[in-house]
């Protein structure tokens, strides 16, 4: 949905900017220079609302989940997209639309942006787009596809009962009757219709309705994993019920060569420039570490890499020494520098990784490199651990956007979840979304938590 709401405001900003131009303006098009130049204003004026909408939550609907919650951050994207507009007008000056940069806006915002965005909000309340879900199984996974419906209302999902032995457990949550054991799932499919069935047995074998479900799917009602809806409602797997098998066949883990190959020299390429463009950072920083703490300016720790190779990462120093010290984040904000705050703001402390870059160490975009001395028992501990090895670790990744750091093992377990997802589904587009991301969270530090996003209880916990 929200997908979809984005590409049609998108159009709707191209569409419109590209109408103001021609009704106010009445360019004169002799050439395709003319029409080039043209359709680059129309680009350059459209990405400004959308950027200035896409830093402010505006397309996220897990956050923004009623009318008067877009409309308090249309406010703050309104400031935005003036800005952006101005600075725009600045280099553009010969640019006319609609009187001036802030009539346009208020035309584009307020004339075609609310109306869009009432009419989608006022469709996805209305009820035509609710989806009746029965659910098979009470386990875990279960347990955790209930609790993302839950926490993404724009969704439109409705449960509408539990199919299950009586002598499974755990027990379903509240709110959800057990309608019956699955012997009975014909009648239980008959009496409440379900758009969709969701399959989210903790063991399968001997236990699965075929025939019903069969029967279901000629009647054009969804029977869906339960593993590959959870995947897809939360952004991560549910390494609980991940069987090896899942893995063993599936094809995503197995990415092209080329697809490697262009993720790296995006990598190289973006940390080549960054290096040079930040580089009169770099004095600055190392002289504020020196005035305000004694100590190394560099921090420089053993962390595992790519297929476990261990290397030397690189980070501004943010703390002052310790001689014994501890690899969880909430044991040493008491050691946090003056400076090292600011740096730990901004993100500035990881600049130094661009060098880790490209001495082919990591890249741009994947998990975080763990430490050395971590590594045995995360290894023993979480499941599937190996697969983080299997692709070169990254300065920001899925992990870190979606859930932030790691206080304890349970959340490291969590942020694997992120991380298989990661991998699973590696592509330049995605590592654009992350990188993306990543930049709302270092300058307005919105989305770097999932309980950011969702309410207490929302994440898949173990229930065995």
């Amino acid at each position: 949905m929200a997908f979809i709401l984005a590409l049609l405001e998108g159009s709707a900003f191209f569409a419109a900017v590209a109408a103001m131009i021609f009704v106010w303006t009445r360019p004169i098009v002799t050439d395709w220079i003319d029409i080039l130049a043209i359709f680059g204003q129309i680009v350059s004026i459209a990405l400004c609302c959308i950027i200035a909408f896409y830093y402010n939550d505006l397309y996220d609907l897990r956050i923004v989940r009623s009318f008067g919650g877009f409309a308090a951050r249309l406010l703050q994207s309104f400031g935005v997209t003036l800005i952006l507009l101005g600075i725009f007008y600045m280099l553009f000056p010969e640019t006319k639309i609609a009187g001036g940069p802030f009539l346009s806006s208020l035309l584009i915002i307020f004339g075609l942006v609310l109306p869009l965005r009432a009419t989608s909000y006022g469709l996805v309340r209305s009820g035509l787009l609710t989806r009746r879900v029965l659910v098979l199984g009470r386990s875990p996974l279960a347990h955790g596809i209930i609790a993302e419906i839950e926490a993404q209302p724009h969704l439109r999902y409705v449960v509408v009962g539990i199919v299950d032995d009586p002598a499974a457990s755990p027990e379903p949550p509240a709110n959800y009757p057990l309608l019956g054991p699955l012997d009975h799932l014909d009648k239980i499919i008959e009496e409440v219709r379900p758009d969709i069935i969701l399959v989210a047995l903790g063991e399968q074998r001997g236990r699965l309705p075929l025939t019903p479900l069969l029967e279901a799917r000629t009647r054009r009602i969804v029977v869906a994993e339960g593993n590959a809806v959870y995947e897809r409602l939360a952004g991560k797997l549910a390494l609980e019920s991940l069987r090896p098998s899942n893995l063993i066949f599936s094809t995503d883990f197995c990415k092209s060569g080329l697809e490697l190959a262009l993720t790296r020299a995006a990598s190289v390429l973006i940390a080549a420039v960054g290096l040079v463009a930040t580089a009169p950072l770099f004095g600055l920083i190392a002289l504020a570490i020196r005035l305000d703490s004694a100590g190394p300016i560099l921090f420089v720790q053993d962390r595992v890499g790519f297929h476990g190779k261990h290397f030397k990462l690189l980070k501004f120093r943010t703390m002052h020494a310790a001689a014994r010290t501890s690899e969880w984040v909430c044991d040493n904000t008491d050691r946090v520098t003056r400076v090292g705050k600011w740096l730990r703001k901004f993100r500035l402390d990881e600049l130094p990784q661009f060098l880790n870059i490209i001495r082919g160490d990591m890249n741009l975009v994947g998990p975080r490199p763990h430490p050395v001395t971590n590594f045995d028992l995360f290894s023993e501990k979480i499941p599937y651990y190996f697969l983080r090895l299997a692709v070169r670790p990254g300065v920001t990744g899925w992990a870190q956007v979606r859930y932030g750091y790691a206080n304890n093992l349970q959340e490291e377990i969590e942020k694997m979840r992120y991380d298989l997802y990661y991998i699973k589904h590696l592509s330049i587009r995605f590592d654009l979304r992350i990188l993306f991301d990543t930049v709302k969270i270092v300058l307005f530090g919105r989305g770097s938590r999932e309980a950011d996003a969702y309410p207490a209880g929302a994440r898949m916990e173990s229930k065995s």
